[in-house]
């Protein structure tokens, strides 16, 4: 146990070519995936929150029940879409970079767009009477609230973040665990100890725990400088 950490250790220390690349695949899949999600998802939220229409309860109940959606159903739902007989066949995407992306945007959309509508909405009874009285529309008073919540906001952000980074199936599915082209962490953790590769497989596991305490360090922060800043 002590030499496969040790052997971990160092692949760490000598900035280890695979390790890296790894590493940064990872970090490119998620960011790029939360950027879309942040994109579709802070919008969407925000407008449910606020918007009144029929179904309104339903379409509540359907984000809250798809932040616990299972990765590997995301997964296979993308497969079939982005498959030869898919839809999206002809895009060539399978089996790609792309195609993980894909994959987790739709695993942290709802995540974001749920937390985003719990957020607006409990903002819109502080400050909902005060923006209807100055006849803003729909979209002015969204746009007013994000701006309100932005630092519960960046922490959901961050939450979404750690789901992404932290999944296997949905990118295992549709991303093959390919060597040099779509093997992440998660992925070549799994692959690397079947194959009793334990010191690899260790280093990467340890740079993936890393980074999620970075992230729940940087959670952590934010919450409290928000607290401090404006009580």
């Amino acid at each position: 146990m002590l030499a496969t950490l040790g052997e971990a250790v160092a692949l760490i220390g000598s900035l280890d070519r695979e390790v890296g690349a790894i590493a940064l695949l990872s970090l490119r899949v998620s960011l790029s995936a939360v950027a879309l999600g942040c994109i579709i998802g802070l919008p969407a939220g925000a407008l449910v929150a606020l918007a009144r229409f029929p179904g309104r309860g339903a379409v509540v109940a359907f984000l809250n029940a798809m932040m616990g959606l299972p990765a590997v159903v995301v997964g296979l739902l993308v497969y079939l879409l982005l498959s030869r007989s898919g839809p999206f066949g002809p895009m060539g995407l399978l089996f790609t970079p792309g195609a993980m992306i894909v994959a987790q945007t739709v695993l942290v959309t709802p995540l974001i767009a749920a937390l985003t509508r719990q957020l607006v909405e409990d903002a819109d009874r502080d400050l909902g009477e005060q923006l209807r009285s100055m006849r803003l529309n729909l979209w002015q008073r969204a746009r007013t609230l994000l701006l309100d919540v932005r630092f519960s906001l960046v922490v959901a952000v961050l939450a979404a973040f750690g789901r992404a980074i932290s999944e296997v199936g949905a990118v295992l599915v549709v991303g093959g665990n390919i060597a040099g082209s779509t093997r992440t962490m998660t992925t070549a953790i799994s692959l690397e100890t079947q194959k009793g590769d334990l010191p690899l497989a260790l280093a990467l596991g340890i740079v993936l725990i890393g980074i999620v305490l970075a992230v729940n360090a940087l959670a952590s922060a934010v919450r409290g400088f928000a607290m401090r800043a404006y009580g």
